[in-house]
């Protein structure tokens, strides 16, 4: 294991605190971002998105049929976007 000694001159330790808490914040934030990101990449197979939703596979189909949720394709498997699931349910929510 190897140890670092760091001296620190003229600085007090709410000043070293803040400078802290300021580069903690910034790591957060870019890890936050790259995990959202990650997030949107997330497809989900036919039966998944029947699970997922607890639908029928009739009513997939009509909501893909209707363009209320997008496809994507490859030969003849259908895929579904997780995160395009999930911000369609949120801005139809029942008040």
């Amino acid at each position: 294991m190897i140890t670092k000694t760091i001296q620190i001159n003229e600085i007090t330790f709410d000043e070293l605190a803040d400078k802290v808490a300021e580069k903690l914040l910034i790591k957060i934030e870019v890890y936050l971002k790259e995990l959202n990101e990650k997030g949107n990449d997330v497809f989900m197979t036919r039966n998944e998105t029947i699970e997922f939703l607890k639908i029928d596979s009739s009513t997939l189909w009509h909501w893909t049929n209707r363009g209320v949720l997008n496809s994507y394709g490859i030969s003849n498997r259908r895929y579904y976007n997780k995160m395009e699931i999930i911000d369609y349910l949120r801005s139809n929510r029942l008040r």
